[in-house]
């Protein structure tokens, strides 16, 4: 019998644990899935898009227990009241879409021809969901999928191991029919067995890039399809006609909220040499007023870490670069609650530069680094610098000269006097390491399906 642990990183205690399913068991449980499906598809779109919208709604109204399981689980604070305003913005917006989305694309039809292409949904969709925002994430694809007429396995990370279980509980109780969504308990070996076996006709991964390449290993010759989100580097660029005090505000909740782990948290800032100074100045204050804490005490606004492994990835980058010459410039002893295992206090370095692993890989945790510049064009070359691409932002008050230097970004979205933002009526999509594939807007519904098309002569002669 393999157990699957949730560690919380408040305490370390195990704070939940399920036994893995066994691959005949999920087996059968994925037989079951795609025998829901054919009966599922056929039910009318909007009748589907509403008992999604019912399922979001019944989650919502169990924030009283989500909210404080999340802080257990991966350490968010409670002050911030779970994942609900993204969550519902997400699944409203895509459900606005659904029709437009699924709608015959109509080539011809006349008294001699008709023809169209549709949408068809897969299958039986696989959603593996990473424990960063385990609800937000899950929903970019498990929404769009149900709306679309698959069937939905969800395998949730374990540090976020209840997740998919309150999911599903969610939608069975405001009416899912049995099976079409699921939650299944399954380790590593087992999902890739599955995985190989063809047992899925779409398999949708957020996590790392490791976690990224044993998927297509696993599904190798099966020419199942795979929508992979997966490392980051996100780098932010302040100009010189910028708005100080916004970019300042924005980049350092970018870096930091959700201690740093977030998919399109920034994770490297190149400031304009006649700003740089005050950049830092600025954001050395604003990100010392965190309170690191207890994520259960609603006076906390810095959670712990997921995991103290996580945090030690962040030390150790951190002293790297500082033994490369790179300085720290917040002051430790403003975190008491720095334990050097999960709690971990948020750091702004400075006198950094790319031969420093900080500044190149991805350190999902609460610490950025700032560099000076003075051009765009140097600029540029450090943000392409860079084996991930997931977004960019840009900060000036000429949006003709963001776009410009936007096109020649290699990354997913652009973003201008934002950051830190999932737009669903963009795709969200990425380049380079970070994966393939988009989940969101029209194209999400797209991935999700596969055209067929009707070429349908009314006439013999």
């Amino acid at each position: 019998m393999t157990m699957i642990q949730c560690i919380s990183p408040i305490d370390g205690s195990v704070y939940a644990e399920r036994e893995a399913m066994p691959y005949e068991a999920a087996s059968q449980a994925v037989a079951r899935a795609r025998k829901a499906q054919k009966s599922w598809a056929k039910r009318p779109l909007e009748e589907r898009v509403q008992l999604v919208l019912k399922g979001v709604t019944r989650l919502n109204e169990m924030a009283a227990d989500v909210v404080p399981e999340l802080a257990w689980q991966m350490g968010r604070p409670v002050k911030y009241g779970g994942e609900f305003r993204g969550f519902n913005e997400r699944s409203n917006y895509v459900a606005s879409i659904a029709a437009d989305a699924m709608k015959p694309m109509v080539i011809e039809e006349s008294d001699r021809f008709e023809r169209r292409i549709v949408r068809e949904p897969h299958g039986v969709v696989f959603v593996i969901a990473p424990w960063n925002y385990p609800y937000m994430t899950a929903i970019n694809t498990i929404a769009p999928a149900l709306m679309a007429g698959n069937v939905v396995i969800i395998k949730h990370a374990s540090q976020t191991l209840l997740v998919g279980e309150r999911m599903v509980r969610a939608f069975t109780e405001a009416g899912m029919p049995e099976d079409v969504f699921q939650n299944l308990f399954l380790d590593h070996e087992t999902s890739a067995r599955l995985i190989a076996a063809k047992s899925f006709d779409f398999v949708n991964f957020t996590g790392s890039v490791e976690g990224g390449r044993s998927i297509e290993r696993a599904a190798a010759g099966t020419f199942t399809g795979l929508g992979l989100e997966l490392g980051g580097k996100d780098p932010g660029y302040v100009m010189e006609d910028a708005d100080l005090d916004a970019a300042v505000d924005t980049l350092m909740d970018g870096a930091t909220y959700n201690s740093g782990q977030c998919c399109c948290g920034i994770e490297r800032i190149y400031v304009h040499e006649s700003l740089y100074d005050d950049f830092v100045e600025k954001s050395v204050a604003w990100v010392s007023n965190y309170k690191l804490g207890n994520p259960l005490d609603p006076e906390t606004t810095l959670g712990p870490m997921a995991n103290k492994r996580f945090a030690a990835v962040v030390r150790a980058q951190v002293a790297d670069a500082i033994s490369k010459g790179a300085r720290a410039t917040i002051d430790p002893k403003l975190f008491p609650a720095d334990d050097g295992g999960a709690y971990l206090a948020p750091q702004i370095l400075v006198d950094v530069d790319h031969s420093m692993e900080f500044m190149t890989e991805e350190t999902f945790g609460p610490a950025v680094g700032i560099m000076k510049v003075k051009t765009d064009a140097e600029a540029l070359a450090l943000m392409n610098d860079c084996k991930y691409g997931l977004t960019a932002s840009l900060w000036t008050q000429d949006p003709e000269r963001a776009a410009a230097i936007g096109a020649e970004i290699e990354t997913g979205t652009v973003f201008m006097n934002r950051a830190d933002y999932l737009d669903p009526a963009l795709c969200w999509t990425g380049v380079k390491e970070t994966g393939r594939g988009g989940s969101l807007s029209i194209f999400g519904f797209h991935n999700l399906t596969r055209p067929k098309s009707y070429h349908l002569k009314k006439v013999t002669a």
